[in-house]
């Protein structure tokens, strides 16, 4: 008994096949990352079919044309089933469709506040294609905004109100990401001046700003 289907959507198993029937086409030049592919199958199961050519216009049967490494990594993984879309054309015509799958891939590109914003509301990266490093490399480059959206002017009036830091600063760890004010940046930058006149380093101001909150609510609550 396989435990393939597990990872198949219902959806998609009237459409699965036996994984050594098919072959991977005989010169795709992409080269994939197999971990990673392997690991969203492992977390996230096939969530789309891959395109297999039938063949009896090129000679060369149940030839995978788009999905060449979902096939490998779900071989790696001990699959004996995958969802299988097919087609049935000619050499031009798969050429075309392998060259252009992997075309599109390399010409798409990304909103990175918003990759950054959807990446950063996921407890756990699995089966993203994403670590913590590189989350933390796309939340470093991106760019912060100039105003802040309030949703009050503070006059009653219940109008939006924008309202223009001179100054802007963020606090980040993991994938956290929490806007701050320019007071506040101002507060981060007195604390930060002390720590590093009074230790000659800034290693361990992490720890000393926590330890600085975590003793004010600790006073908050005997007061």
């Amino acid at each position: 008994m396989t435990s393939t289907p597990a990872n198949i959507p219902e959806l998609l198993l009237p459409l699965a096949v036996p994984i050594g029937d098919l072959t991977p086409y005989y010169r795709n030049p992409r080269n994939g990352d197999l971990p990673a592919i392997a690991d969203s199958l492992t977390v996230n199961g096939q969530y789309r079919a891959i395109v297999v050519n039938k063949g009896n216009l090129t000679g060369r049967p149940n030839e995978i044309l788009a999905g060449n490494h979902t096939y490998a990594a779900a071989q790696q993984l001990g699959w004996e089933q995958i969802a299988v879309t097919w087609v049935d054309v000619d050499d031009s015509a798969a050429d075309r469709i392998v060259v252009v799958d992997n075309r599109t891939n390399d010409l798409a590109g990304y909103d990175s506040v918003l990759l950054a914003e959807i990446l950063s509301d996921i407890p756990d990266l699995a089966g993203t294609g994403y670590d913590r490093e590189s989350v933390d490399r796309l939340l470093d480059d991106t760019s912060l905004p100039e105003t802040l959206e309030l949703t009050s002017d503070g006059a009653g009036t219940g109008a939006a109100a924008t309202v223009d830091y001179l100054q802007w600063g963020y606090l980040q760890w993991e994938s956290k990401r929490v806007r701050i004010t320019s007071e506040e940046v101002e507060t981060l930058n007195a604390i930060y001046t002390k720590f590093v006149d009074d230790t000659n380093s800034d290693l361990g101001f992490g720890w000393h700003v926590i330890q600085h909150a975590h003793q004010e609510g600790q006073e908050g609550q005997t007061a």
